[in-house]
């Protein structure tokens, strides 16, 4: 066994390479060819009935604004229900057919069937679930001091898509429906202090990638990737309207700067509606493939160089832009130098640093006619 796997160690890399080259002129033709056909025959969204989680804020909302010029119905979820209301009259203004509103929390299974049960119940169908649910992080794995975040982390980027994914999987069979996904580069690409995000992601991507093994042709699947995008938390507004609480759960996407996030929810509609398997924004971090495969160290070794890993950047809450907290000292911020023990992690939760928050329970459904 070992003489065999020696010989297609040698064997299968440069053969494979050979035919990949061969075949390359072909791959391109067939693959623009489907583009313009595509192009020319996207999906019309007119009364479809569209799912978005996460849609309070950053990309979820963007992409309900994007559905909503498409006459689409929406169903928009999220945990801060006043913020949904908002959003829902802009998207009710921008032409959507009709628009639910339903606060749920998409950690929870039972808050997923749900949202989705009354989605059936009111419009008969689902065509597309979109999952924007996420929540990043900015620290270093050994200055965590709170471990309750590893499992919250985990909760919301992954479990928060894919139990909405499963209780709408037979709805979107009957209806040939598409799920879409709200990846990120860091699924692929090492990046420091993002380890528990980019494990996250890289666990999400791998699981939609199995499911559109199983599910064929039935549901169509589009994996959104982004880089670096402009939402509130790089734009570092804190949201307080349902406590920290609310806050905590709800902000998305940490990256600090980058193209805007309308252009790429643009994207991720356009793809939707085309049937396109991939929506990469921008395109270009698809060179780091190639270094990853054929030359890793050099990938490491020019992360290494220019992102700083152990640095002197002081750790804040999420989006708040608040100063580090010593333990022991929740609620007096450090303004002086010295020791003062490890620091918090960036978005620590608010149960341990922040007294008494408040937010509303989950609330009954809002249709906006």
């Amino acid at each position: 066994m070992d003489l065999f796997n020696s010989v297609l160690n040698f064997v299968v890399p440069p053969a494979s390479l050979v035919m990949l080259a061969f075949s390359w002129p072909a791959l391109c033709f067939i693959s623009g060819c489907e583009w313009l056909y595509n192009q020319f025959n996207g999906e019309d969204m007119e009364d479809k009935v569209v799912i978005i989680t996460g849609a309070s804020s950053g990309i979820g909302e963007q992409i309900a604004y994007e559905y909503a010029k498409r006459r689409a119905k929406l169903v928009l979820v999220a945990r801060r229900e006043t913020r949904l209301r908002g959003i829902g009259e802009n998207a009710r203004f921008l032409g959507a057919r009709h628009v639910l509103i339903i606060a749920a929390d998409v950690v929870k299974e039972e808050d997923c069937r749900r949202f989705i049960n009354e989605t059936i119940n009111i419009y008969g169908r689902v065509d597309h679930l979109v999952n924007t649910v996420s929540l990043g992080h900015t620290f270093s794995f050994e200055e965590v001091t709170d471990t309750s975040v590893f499992p919250q982390l985990l909760d919301i980027n992954f479990w928060g898509n894919v139990y909405p994914t499963y209780v709408a999987l037979p709805y979107l069979r009957q209806t040939h429906g598409k799920v879409i996904v709200n990846a990120s580069v860091e699924s692929w690409l090492p990046l420091p202090r993002m380890s528990l995000y980019a494990a996250a992601k890289a666990a999400l991507v791998n699981f939609y990638e199995t499911l559109r093994l199983e599910v064929k042709d039935d549901v169509g699947i589009t994996i959104a990737t982004h880089g670096w995008i402009v939402s509130e938390m790089s734009r570092g507004k804190f949201m307080v309207d349902e406590g920290a609480e609310m806050q905590w759960k709800e902000e998305r996407e940490v990256h600090a700067s980058g193209g805007p996030v309308e252009d790429f929810a643009r994207l991720i509609v356009a793809g939707a509606c085309r049937g396109d398997a991939y929506v990469k924004y921008p395109s270009w971090y698809d060179i780091f493939l190639l270094y990853r495969v054929f030359a890793p160290n050099i990938l490491n070794w020019t992360f290494r160089m220019i992102l700083p890993i152990h640095g002197t950047r002081r750790t804040s809450l999420i989006g708040t832009g608040r100063p580090i907290l010593s333990e022991g000292s929740y609620g007096r911020s450090i303004s002086s130098e010295g020791s003062y023990g490890r620091p918090l992690l960036e978005g620590t939760s608010p149960r341990t640093l922040l007294v008494s928050p408040t937010f509303t329970p989950l609330s009954h459904q809002h249709k906006l006619e």
